[in-house]
């Protein structure tokens, strides 16, 4: 062999490398394609949880809450609210949800002040749906400590 590259080796290296880095990347794609989870929560998409959604973002919730780690940090977690107040009981959430929302600003001193958003108890209900639909997607165990 030569010590000097010539014009065909050079073009042969490079369509040889360009063609090894496309089959790399179509092999990598295809074994990403297939290892994207299926969507379990998605088909129970209620209409109260896309009205929850959109108060959600009309309020602007995510300006002090972070949901699944997306948001400010002012607030605490909200994607796992229901798994920490709900006791896996839907109706005492919401329950739970309609008083805390009526006791807003809490008169605590030194606390963070929640503002009162004069929900109405349906309101109050379409949020708590979006809240509980949120705490059952898989978020890889986030946040890492239950408070949030």
């Amino acid at each position: 062999m030569s010590e000097r590259i010539t014009k065909n080796m050079a073009r042969n290296i490079y369509f040889g490398g360009s063609l090894f880095a496309i089959l790399l990347f179509a092999g990598l794609t295809m074994d990403t394609v297939q290892k994207i989870p299926k969507l379990t929560n998605s088909d129970k998409i209620t209409e109260s949880v896309a009205r929850g959604k959109n108060l959600w973002e009309v309020n602007n919730c995510v300006g002090c809450h972070t949901i699944m780690g997306e948001g400010a940090y002012y607030a605490p977690e909200l994607a796992n609210v229901f798994d920490r107040r709900g006791l896996k009981n839907e109706e005492f959430f919401k329950s739970y949800m309609i008083g805390w929302m009526a006791a807003q600003p809490l008169s605590e001193p030194g606390r963070r002040k929640m503002p009162q958003f004069n929900l109405s108890e349906e309101e109050v209900n379409n949020i708590s749906d979006f809240l509980i639909w949120t705490s059952r997607i898989d978020d890889n165990e986030w946040p890492p400590n239950i408070e949030g």
